[in-house]
């Protein structure tokens, strides 16, 4: 079944323009139709369409399903965005696919790029969404400064994945704990200043590595992501 992202589809019966013009004009699909809803917030829906409008197809539901996350915990990767938004979009749509709850964008000392639109990255979101058949949406949060960012409270371990060789880094997989919710700070090409680190570790922030090669930032991003999920899989009862 042809499934479609419209949010706000318990209180609107119908899809989004761009969702409507999709099933209507590409897919052609027309009155009496079955289709599936998602509306990012963990709702599967089945649904008929009875008005098949290329801005706004109406539509009536005939069942819901809770589709939650299937992992335990949460997962929160706060990353500087790359020069190239190629690889900020890859990362997007690989963690997506893998399985994350929050990414948040982060303006560093050494950034490459100190602002983005999150438009275009919040449709690769819901596309990839639907692709890995989940039911919620990554939240996404905006450019934030790095100093303060780390001062805000998170419940559950906090990590800040740097290359510099001084200071007590380890594993990141010696030192998740499965089950808990984790954070994962992952910096520019040009890694993190000193000082950032400093202020990280100072608020609870514990410095990891990501295995023994040096990773390209999206790469850490996604390595960070696929790590904690893969412990957690292997853990179910921790």
């Amino acid at each position: 079944m042809q499934e479609f992202y419209a949010p706000d589809i318990e209180t609107v019966h119908e899809l989004p323009e761009t969702e409507s013009q999709h099933c209507v004009k590409v897919l052609r699909m027309k009155e009496g139709d079955e289709i599936g809803i998602i509306d990012g917030q963990g709702n599967r829906y089945r649904a008929e369409i009875v008005l098949a409008h290329p801005k706004r197809c109406g539509v009536k539901l005939l069942e819901r399903e809770a589709v939650p996350n299937p992992w335990r915990a949460q997962v929160h990767v706060a990353i500087a965005p790359t020069k190239n938004l190629d690889r900020i979009e890859w990362f997007a749509e690989k963690v997506t696919e893998i399985g994350i709850d929050s990414i948040t964008l982060l303006r560093c000392r050494f950034s490459e790029r100190k602002e983005l639109k999150t438009e275009r990255l919040n449709k690769i979101l819901v596309s990839a969404m639907k692709q890995s058949l989940k039911a919620v949406l990554p939240t996404l949060s905006e450019m934030t400064p790095f100093a303060e960012f780390v001062t805000r409270p998170f419940d559950g371990q906090k990590f800040i994945a740097h290359c510099y060789k001084e200071g007590d880094r380890k594993e990141l997989t010696e030192l998740y704990r499965p089950g808990e919710n984790a954070l994962v700070l992952i910096g520019p090409e040009g890694d993190f200043s000193p000082e950032e680190v400093e202020q990280a570790i100072a608020c609870g922030f514990r410095p990891v590595m990501l295995g023994p090669s040096r990773l390209r930032t999206e790469t850490a991003g996604v390595v960070a992501c696929h790590t904690i999920q893969i412990m957690n899989q292997l853990n179910p009862k921790l």
